[in-house]
């Protein structure tokens, strides 16, 4: 299958960023009604390829583009992104929009209210245009469920897009819209974004509040994919803020997001984590990515190599994974859960062998990880790594075809560890593989320094452009 580049055939109203739009709405050589039908004709058509989408609102959209336009005549736009389109994954809660979690299990209805995520970005007059795919409940970092068929990678489409957003990393490498709600408890928007070459923020824990809570627990985050990390951090402090709803927050405040774009990188402290948690690094990977660290080098960072502070992050992981599992099966009817994907299935039967004691104990585990990935971020400014170990591999499959994989965690360790330390982290595209697969960057910080990091990581957009 040929190398294919995502936004050939997208027009230009599809490859405008949000500032652009802003801009041209305001001074009205151009509105959101056109904007969002060329979205949506983009979204139709990649989709008979793609099957990213699970459904497009074509007159919920164009209602709301319309009145979006009459905002901005009138001076009255609601905020910088009023008239933006905007793909929101089918695992979050949308007025209106049957939500199915890529399940047969769950009810094809409309549901009565937004969470909190996609209540902001409706009340800043984003415009949503579709909805797009997701595995079975989110559980594993591909995008293909019983429901709705496999999503596929628009750089080569026998490859995977990764997951659990693969639909929304889809929607943003071909322009099918400009902001893109991912979901990410193990990775869920930094390896899709790292298989299609977008932008991809998991932010700190807390900062987009979530309800009703994931069953995965605190390490699922809420987050913005986008083009480029201004994208990406407009999305954020969009959606960002406190919901009395979302006990998990906690009561404290996260430092601001009003960010410089981009940021100096030079005399910052950089530690280069190149050692999966699990796994092994694709060479050619590594080659790119030693490339991209050596550009980074070049502009007078100080990068050195480290270690993560601790051992056997992956049966961490799958205590905390799997039980989510489990928990979120147990919501099930026995007769309903012969339709459901024998691998989440698998996983769920793992969490519930789990003793209470022992998910206590790997509790306790947790925290002193993540204070010691705290002490960390202390020492050096941000953490670098590659975005994934190994590039994408064919649609349809957890795991690459004759590899030693057992689960998707298994191939998955430049990304769930970020998760368990609930830390702000970014992808950033940095090359391609010699067959032309995107490679991705990831940029790691202090959990609240979300600003600077998606500020470091639109840096890092322009030396990697060099």
């Amino acid at each position: 299958m040929p190398f294919h580049n995502p936004l050939e055939g997208a027009g230009e109203l599809c490859r405008m960023d949000a500032a652009v739009l802003a801009k041209a709405y305001r001074t009205r050589s151009l509105s959101p009604v056109e904007v969002a039908k060329a979205a949506m004709d983009r979204a139709e058509e990649v989709n008979i390829d793609l099957n990213a989408f699970t459904h497009i609102d074509r007159d919920g959209a164009l209602a709301a583009a319309a009145a979006s336009e009459r905002r901005w005549k009138d001076g009255a736009s609601l905020s910088e992104v009023d008239g933006v389109p905007t793909t929101l994954k089918d695992i979050v809660w949308v007025e209106g929009w049957s939500v199915r979690y890529g399940s047969t299990t769950t009810p094809a209805q409309p549901y009565a209210e937004d969470a909190p995520s996609v209540a902001r970005l409706r009340k800043a007059g984003a415009v949503f245009i579709a909805q797009t795919t997701t595995p079975e409940f989110g559980w594993k970092a591909v995008t293909d469920s019983a429901l709705f068929g496999a999503t596929r990678n628009p750089w080569n489409k026998a490859k995977t897009p990764g997951g659990s957003s693969g639909g929304a990393a889809v929607a943003a490498a071909v322009g099918a819209g400009v902001f893109h709600l991912g979901t990410d408890g193990g990775g869920s928007i930094r390896i899709p974004a790292s298989f299609t070459g977008i932008v991809g923020h998991k932010p700190t824990f807390g900062r987009v509040p979530a309800h009703p809570l994931s069953a995965f627990g605190t390490v699922a985050h809420i987050g913005p994919m986008a083009r480029s990390a201004a994208d990406a951090a407009t999305m954020l402090k969009t959606m960002s803020g406190r919901d009395l709803r979302d006990w998990s927050q906690g009561a404290g405040k996260l430092a601001p997001l009003d960010h410089e774009v981009p940021i100096d990188l030079s005399g910052k402290r950089i530690g280069y984590w190149s050692k999966p948690a699990s796994g092994t690094l694709d060479p050619e990977v590594a080659g790119v990515v030693d490339a991209a660290v050596a550009r980074l080098s070049a502009t007078g960072a100080i990068v050195q190599p480290v270690d993560l502070p601790a051992d056997n992050l992956l049966d961490l992981f799958h205590h905390h994974w799997f039980t989510g599992a489990a928990a979120r099966l147990s919501t099930i009817p026995d007769a309903d859960r012969k339709a459901i994907d024998p691998g989440f299935l698998e996983v769920a039967r793992a969490g519930a062998a789990y003793s209470s004691t022992d998910l206590v104990l790997a509790q306790g585990r947790r925290a002193e990880y993540g204070a010691a990935m705290d002490l960390l971020l202390v020492e050096y400014d941000f953490l670098v790594s590659p975005g994934t170990a190994l590039p994408a591999f064919d649609a349809g499959l957890e795991v690459p075809a004759e590899s030693a994989f057992g689960r998707w965690t298994e191939w998955a360790g430049f990304a769930f560890p970020i998760n368990l330390s609930q830390q702000p982290a970014c992808v950033v595209p940095c090359g391609l593989t010699a067959a032309g697969l995107p490679i991705g960057f990831q940029i790691i910080g202090a959990r609240g320094d979300d600003a600077r990091v998606l500020s470091a990581a639109a840096s890092l957009e322009v030396i990697f452009s060099r």
